[in-house]
Protein backbone atom coordinates (compact mmCIF):
# COMPACT_ATOMS: atom_id res chain seq x y z
CA UNK A 1 0.00 0.00 0.00
CA UNK A 2 1.23 3.46 -0.79
CA UNK A 3 2.52 5.41 2.20
CA UNK A 4 2.71 2.35 4.41
CA UNK A 5 5.87 0.55 5.39
CA UNK A 6 6.25 -2.93 6.77
CA UNK A 7 8.45 -3.34 9.83
CA UNK A 8 10.17 -6.63 10.37
CA UNK A 9 12.43 -7.83 13.13
CA UNK A 10 16.07 -7.50 12.23
CA UNK A 11 17.55 -10.80 11.16
CA UNK A 12 20.89 -9.92 12.75
CA UNK A 13 19.49 -9.97 16.29
CA UNK A 14 21.50 -12.46 18.30
CA UNK A 15 19.47 -14.28 20.92
CA UNK A 16 21.01 -15.62 24.07
CA UNK A 17 19.87 -19.17 24.75
CA UNK A 18 17.46 -19.71 27.60
CA UNK A 19 16.75 -23.07 29.17
CA UNK A 20 13.52 -23.64 31.04
CA UNK A 21 10.26 -21.72 30.94
CA UNK A 22 10.16 -18.15 29.68
CA UNK A 23 9.30 -15.26 31.98
CA UNK A 24 5.77 -15.02 30.65
CA UNK A 25 5.05 -18.75 31.09
CA UNK A 26 2.97 -18.31 34.23
CA UNK A 27 0.81 -15.67 32.48
CA UNK A 28 0.69 -17.32 29.06
CA UNK A 29 -3.09 -17.68 28.98
CA UNK A 30 -3.57 -14.03 29.98
CA UNK A 31 -1.18 -12.93 27.23
CA UNK A 32 -3.00 -15.08 24.68
CA UNK A 33 -6.34 -13.66 25.78
CA UNK A 34 -5.01 -10.10 25.41
CA UNK A 35 -3.58 -10.87 21.97
CA UNK A 36 -6.88 -12.43 20.81
CA UNK A 37 -8.67 -9.27 21.95
CA UNK A 38 -6.18 -7.11 20.01
CA UNK A 39 -6.55 -9.38 16.99
CA UNK A 40 -10.31 -8.78 17.12
CA UNK A 41 -9.75 -5.04 17.34
CA UNK A 42 -7.51 -5.15 14.26
CA UNK A 43 -10.15 -7.13 12.34
CA UNK A 44 -12.66 -4.48 13.41
CA UNK A 45 -10.43 -1.74 12.00
CA UNK A 46 -10.19 -3.59 8.68
CA UNK A 47 -13.98 -3.88 8.65
CA UNK A 48 -14.28 -0.14 9.38
CA UNK A 49 -12.04 0.63 6.40
CA UNK A 50 -14.03 -1.74 4.20
CA UNK A 51 -17.23 0.01 5.26
CA UNK A 52 -15.78 3.50 4.59
CA UNK A 53 -16.03 4.65 8.19
CA UNK A 54 -14.89 8.20 9.00
CA UNK A 55 -11.08 8.52 9.19
CA UNK A 56 -10.98 9.91 12.72
CA UNK A 57 -13.05 7.01 14.05
CA UNK A 58 -10.61 4.56 12.47
CA UNK A 59 -7.63 6.46 13.89
CA UNK A 60 -9.21 6.28 17.34
CA UNK A 61 -9.35 2.50 17.06
CA UNK A 62 -5.77 2.32 15.73
CA UNK A 63 -4.69 4.32 18.77
CA UNK A 64 -6.47 1.88 21.08
CA UNK A 65 -4.73 -1.11 19.43
CA UNK A 66 -1.37 0.63 19.65
CA UNK A 67 -1.90 1.32 23.35
CA UNK A 68 -2.92 -2.30 23.95
CA UNK A 69 0.17 -3.62 22.14
CA UNK A 70 2.41 -1.28 24.13
CA UNK A 71 0.88 -2.61 27.35
CA UNK A 72 1.64 -6.18 26.28
CA UNK A 73 5.17 -5.16 25.34
CA UNK A 74 5.82 -3.52 28.70
CA UNK A 75 4.49 -6.54 30.56
CA UNK A 76 6.74 -8.84 28.51
CA UNK A 77 9.76 -6.63 29.25
CA UNK A 78 8.97 -6.78 32.96
CA UNK A 79 8.60 -10.56 32.83
CA UNK A 80 11.84 -10.89 30.87
CA UNK A 81 13.80 -8.74 33.31
CA UNK A 82 12.33 -10.40 36.37
CA UNK A 83 12.85 -13.94 35.16
CA UNK A 84 15.21 -14.43 32.22
CA UNK A 85 17.70 -11.69 33.11
CA UNK A 86 17.72 -12.55 36.81
CA UNK A 87 18.21 -16.27 36.08
CA UNK A 88 21.05 -15.54 33.67
CA UNK A 89 22.74 -13.21 36.17
CA UNK A 90 22.57 -15.96 38.78
CA UNK A 91 24.26 -18.34 36.34
CA UNK A 92 27.22 -16.10 35.49
CA UNK A 93 28.12 -12.44 35.08
CA UNK A 94 28.70 -12.96 31.34
CA UNK A 95 25.29 -14.57 30.80
CA UNK A 96 23.67 -11.83 32.88
CA UNK A 97 25.39 -9.12 30.85
CA UNK A 98 24.32 -10.77 27.60
CA UNK A 99 20.69 -10.88 28.75
CA UNK A 100 20.83 -7.23 29.85
CA UNK A 101 22.18 -6.27 26.39
CA UNK A 102 19.47 -8.33 24.71
CA UNK A 103 16.80 -6.61 26.85
CA UNK A 104 18.28 -3.16 26.17
CA UNK A 105 18.22 -3.85 22.42
CA UNK A 106 14.57 -4.99 22.63
CA UNK A 107 13.62 -1.90 24.63
CA UNK A 108 15.40 0.24 22.04
CA UNK A 109 13.29 -1.33 19.28
CA UNK A 110 10.14 -0.68 21.29
CA UNK A 111 11.04 2.96 21.87
CA UNK A 112 11.64 3.49 18.16
CA UNK A 113 8.30 1.92 17.20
Amino acid sequence: MEGMSETTAPSSVEHVSHDGPHGYASDKEAYLKRMRRIEGQVRGIARMIDEDVYCIDILTQVSAVTKALHAVSLALVEDHLGHCVVDAARTSPDEGAAKVREAADAIGRLVRS
